[in-house]
């Protein structure tokens, strides 16, 4: 399996096509009052970009562009992605593909060409412990830190973990549905085989329709849902092996390049030894020494060449 999802969707996604979701999710995070959902303009990425680029969810709503996304890893290296959707999502627009036309926006005319206001957000859910709230900044990633970088992009996350952004999830019902599904999954799962993972989401499938959380959404979409955390849980379990994988062979590397820094020294240590014995003729301690490693030990520290760590 490769490092990038090539069934993006998730969820999340899925749940944030709802023009009504997507307002309310807005009115919660801005603390606006906005009520009619036509006001969602749902961004749809061009079909030629590749799946790997596209974010969880974007849309318009009063001149103001959400790109809004789900990670339940932890990825310090989202608003180098968030970078990446603005600009892909801000070419579609100028080039007014959605609207069929051969001409787009004259970016190299005289007349300001405006474009929506961009909001960076990340919905965290994982289970790795993560502030209530903290905002990525792309100048972090810059291999020459600047106090002012010609270009920034902020990007907040959110975790909305249990007992976690408390005004957000009550606010916004849906998203707090959404948890308890979440939870419900990693409830069944806890501990459980792989293989089972199936079964284990059409029991929190059937828990949440049962008790009428997300119960359309996840009637009509059944499938689709199951599929997507199936995915979504085989995506996270291969970073996980990943990650493993990358210690362990850290881990090796770094014995090994012990090993061989403590052998180099070592050879350096008793031709340094040999070196002295030579220059005070005493050929028969340099005799002696060569073949008792204590006598050789005791020379090393008589001469000042072996500290105490390095007699252990």
């Amino acid at each position: 399996m490769s490092g990038n999802r090539e069934y993006k969707s998730d969820v999340f996604s899925m749940l944030m096509q709802d023009k009504e979701r997507a307002l309310q999710l807005y009115n919660a995070m801005n603390g606006s009052s906005y009520d009619n959902p036509e006001d969602v303009e749902i961004v749809i990425h061009d079909g030629g970009i590749s799946l790997s680029v596209r974010n969880d969810a974007s849309f318009i709503v009063d001149a103001r562009l959400s790109i809004y996304e789900h990670q339940s890893t932890v990825c310090p290296n989202m608003p180098v992605r968030s970078l990446i959707y603005f600009s892909v999502i801000l070419s579609d627009m100028l080039s007014d593909k959605k609207k069929g036309t051969k001409k787009g926006k004259n970016i190299y005319g005289r007349r300001l060409v405006k474009i929506p206001t961009p909001h960076f957000v990340v919905f965290y859910n994982g289970e790795e412990e993560q502030p209530e709230v903290q905002e990525l900044k792309l100048s972090d990633a810059f291999e020459k830190p600047t106090d002012e970088p010609n270009l920034e992009l902020k990007c907040k996350v959110y975790n909305i973990n249990d007992g976690k952004n408390k005004a957000i999830m009550e606010s916004c019902g849906w998203l707090n549905d959404y948890m308890t599904f979440v939870n419900k999954v990693r409830e069944y799962h806890a501990d459980g085989a792989f293989d089972d993972l199936a079964i284990d989401i059409e029991k929190a499938i059937d828990y949440c329709i049962d008790n009428d959380i997300l119960k359309e959404f996840l009637k009509t979409y059944r499938s689709e849902v199951t599929k997507s955390m199936q995915l979504n849980y085989e995506f996270d379990r291969q970073l996980e092996l990943e990650r493993a994988d990358a210690i362990e062979e850290g881990l090796e590397q770094g014995i090994k390049q012990g090993l061989e820094q403590g052998l180099e020294q070592g050879i350096e240590l008793i031709n340094q030894l040999n070196q002295i014995l030579l220059s005070e003729g005493k050929y028969d301690e340099l005799q002696k020494a060569s073949n008792d490693k204590e006598y050789q030990k005791k020379l090393l520290a008589e001469y000042g060449l072996l500290n105490e760590k390095q007699g252990e």
